[in-house]
């Protein structure tokens, strides 16, 4: 699967500047790209307490339909994150687009300082499928948390995808964090940052990153925006895993309440 991360500086609270940066680097996807990544809350950027309601869009608003049809015409999957509002209830969602198709949305489960006030947590985590390899998606935070990444570990992913925020002087700890994640897992691990500054004066931190399921670092962007592309080869999953597994070693099961869907979606409910 060729992968591209598309790490890029943002407006908050500029939803047609963001949407417009991110068409064009749809549009200029190579063919054989299957999957783009882009940042956390990339189509919005971050709201406040006070922009939020104006700000967020359901799922089959404007900003999402202009990215389906883009993904629908290239024969893409994105993965892209929007300020979301589920009627008058925010979240701070990432979904997996398979051209028009919604195959995954993720609601934030760990909401950083910042969050905090202006969106509600999620309450599940999720797989799906893409091309016969598995899917979750996480954001940001969320990646300081072994459970979290364990939680889609127990749903079968395959591919963890990280849509992210993360901000100066926090840079090195997502780099160990996605590190770790990747191989706890014995996973593949896709994370794309922002880059620039916020309205807030928070400076991201850039160095998107990929890692292979034995926790090695493949590619690691720097400070500025850029298009990273990598080809993943899944039979490395079949590598990592010959001699042990972790999620079959390990003595602690997670909690929670795991439902399969007929259309292959996993979920695992937060008790």
């Amino acid at each position: 699967m060729q992968v591209e991360l598309v790490q890029l500086a943002g407006r908050d609270g500029d939803t047609a500047h963001n949407l417009a940066a991110a068409l064009q680097a749809i549009a200029g996807c190579a063919a054989d790209t299957r999957l783009v990544v882009f940042p956390e809350t990339y189509l919005t950027g971050f709201p406040t307490a006070e922009n939020i309601a104006a700000l967020a869009e359901p799922l089959d608003g404007p900003s999402l339909q202009a990215i389906r049809r883009a993904a629908r015409k290239r024969n893409l999957a994105v993965a892209i994150g929007i300020a979301e509002n589920d009627n008058g209830r925010f979240y701070n969602t990432t979904v997996l687009l398979d051209g028009d198709e919604l195959v995954l949305k993720y609601r934030k489960t760990h909401l950083w300082a910042s969050d905090r006030g202006v969106f509600e947590p999620g309450d599940r985590y999720a797989t799906a499928l893409l091309d016969d390899v598995r899917v979750g998606l996480l954001v940001c935070f969320d990646i300081e948390f072994p459970e979290s990444a364990r939680a889609l570990g127990e749903l079968g992913a395959e591919l963890l995808i990280v849509t992210n925020g993360n901000m100066d002087p926090y840079g090195p700890t997502h780099r160990t964090a996605i590190m770790a994640r990747a191989m706890e897992n014995q996973a593949y691990a896709v994370m794309t940052n922002r880059v620039g500054e916020g309205d807030d004066g928070l400076v991201f931190a850039g160095g998107s990153a990929v890692v292979d399921p034995s926790g090695n670092l493949l590619l690691e962007a720097g400070r500025e925006p850029c298009r990273q592309t990598i080809v993943l080869d899944f039979q490395r999953l079949a590598e990592a895993r010959r001699d042990y597994r972790y999620l079959d070693e390990r003595r602690m099961p997670m909690p929670g309440q795991r439902v399969e869907h007929d259309s292959g979606l996993r979920e695992l409910l937060i008790p």
